[in-house]
């Protein structure tokens, strides 16, 4: 968020420049590189040799007297994340005189006040209200008609496909029908699985079975548990179906891609 003076945000996967001004916010996705500027046609300079650090911890480019923003990053791991961004832009903007900016500028003031004041639970604080200004951003950008893209997330905008999507989340073990599903979302079978296609840009069932190998990625780096067990857990019957299924997506089985992982990682 800046919260004085004004700025330009150039984006790797934007074509045009972002004017930024007081009370504006902007999540940047995917860690793309950035540029923040006074000028765009300044060439760039490497943040870490263009800033120093007072005793407060405040960074600064040289004065530091026209533009001051506050940022943070987020760490995400798991198998499904790239997912999650994968239709998202380089930047989603948030005007400063959006609703959303002002829950957002309430969020920072607080986060703030936490971090300085260094009460008890301060850090567990901090985190939740950095999760709640992500998922404020997010609301954000599906609410808008404008970035509707096809893909899951842009699904979750719709009551009756995310409906039936959230169910499959929650039980994934059940043994999924596109009638189940379509039930849920209170449509015909066939009225569901046009829109869910057209929407997500694959069928229910694929849907389905990408979801629940993404669950089994995460679950095969627990070496403690065994194949049988992560077949029952995401919804097959047997070891053998769920090693056919996993290697259709994954182009390995099982057994070959918990072997890969674990050789993978670092001592």
């Amino acid at each position: 968020m800046v919260l004085k003076g004004s700025c330009w945000l150039l984006s790797d996967g934007e074509s045009a420049p972002y004017r930024l001004v007081e009370g504006d916010c902007f999540l940047l996705t995917s860690g793309r590189s950035f540029v923040l500027a006074s000028d765009p046609s300044i060439p760039p300079v490497n943040y870490l040799d263009a800033l120093s650090y007072d005793a407060q911890g405040i960074a600064r480019c040289q004065t530091g007297a026209d533009c001051f923003l506050v940022a943070g990053h987020f760490s995400l791991a798991g198998s499904g994340i790239d997912r999650l961004f994968e239709y998202l832009p380089a930047v989603v903007p948030v005007s400063a005189a959006s609703s959303e900016a002002s829950v957002l500028r309430w969020s920072l003031d607080f986060l703030a006040q936490e971090l300085r004041n260094n009460q008890p639970g301060h850090s567990l604080t901090a985190e939740h209200l950095a999760h709640i200004m992500l998922i404020q951003v997010l609301r954000l950008h599906l609410a808008s008609t404008k970035t509707m893209n096809h893909g899951w997330l842009s699904a979750l905008n719709d009551p009756q496909l995310s409906a039936a999507i959230n169910a499959t989340h929650k039980d994934i073990r059940h043994r999924w029908t596109v009638i189940d599903m379509a039930g849920i979302a209170g449509m015909s079978r066939s009225s569901f699985a046009a829109k869910f296609r057209q929407a997500v840009g694959t069928t229910p069932l694929d849907y389905v079975t990408r979801w629940r190998m993404q669950i089994a990625v995460d679950r095969l780096t627990d070496r403690e548990t065994s194949l049988a067990r992560i077949a029952d857990e995401v919804g097959y019957e047997s070891e053998a179906s769920f090693s056919t299924a996993f290697k259709k997506i994954h182009g390995c089985s099982p057994r070959a891609y918990r072997i890969r992982v674990s050789t993978e990682k670092p001592a």
